[in-house]
């Protein structure tokens, strides 16, 4: 199947891990790359400013209804779970918490599962709770890839850990590893 879409999700540690991944990523990397990070609510998303300055993609924070195009790493906003919905656009929710997150990794994971099947790849990086490994499950059950941060190299192991638990069929590989992986996955 081909790669359409990547689904990322970090937590405590995550800013540093995603600047090793999210810069290394080609300008013509032809697929949408959606991220969640816990962040606290009612605080400017400062991530879109600081990424956007190290990356040669688009980066944004992504908007409720808005379609979804390639290229372009999404950020979700402060305070907002970020969901696919499967005409390829955006929604946002303002639903409880999920683990604690708004947004959380699960709930951008199941939508994007839901949404692109078996092509989707999904990356948990380091955190300190659960988020993501449900997610994980979900997207693998649909057929897509899952990729853990090796939990040895996360500066907080408990994400990763839990997301290999919860799906097994998940590659571990470390933050180098990672962008020549989806480089491999996409056909150019």
């Amino acid at each position: 199947m081909t790669l359409q879409a990547v689904v990322i999700g970090a937590s405590a540690g995550g800013v540093q891990a995603l600047s090793q991944v999210l810069p290394a990523l080609p300008a013509d990397f032809p697929v949408p790359i959606m991220v969640v990070v816990h962040i606290p609510p009612r605080r400017d998303n400062a991530l879109v400013d600081l990424f956007a300055r190290k990356c040669r993609l688009a980066v944004k924070e992504a908007e409720d209804k808005e379609p979804i195009a390639s290229g372009t790493i999404y950020f979700a906003p402060p305070d907002y779970h970020l969901l696919v919905e499967t005409g390829g656009t955006f929604a946002l929710s303002s639903d409880e918490t999920v683990n604690h997150s708004r947004p959380a990794i699960d709930v951008l994971f199941e939508s994007a599962a839901d949404a692109y099947g078996p092509g989707l790849v999904g990356i948990v990086m380091t955190g300190a709770n659960h988020d993501g490994a449900q997610g994980l499950r979900a997207l693998c059950a649909a057929g897509g890839q899952g990729i853990v941060q090796a939990p040895a190299t996360a500066e907080v192991a408990t994400m990763p850990e839990a997301a290999l638990a919860a799906c097994p069929a998940a590659r571990a590989m470390t933050l180098e590893e990672i962008e020549p992986a989806l480089e491999a996955m996409v056909e150019r």
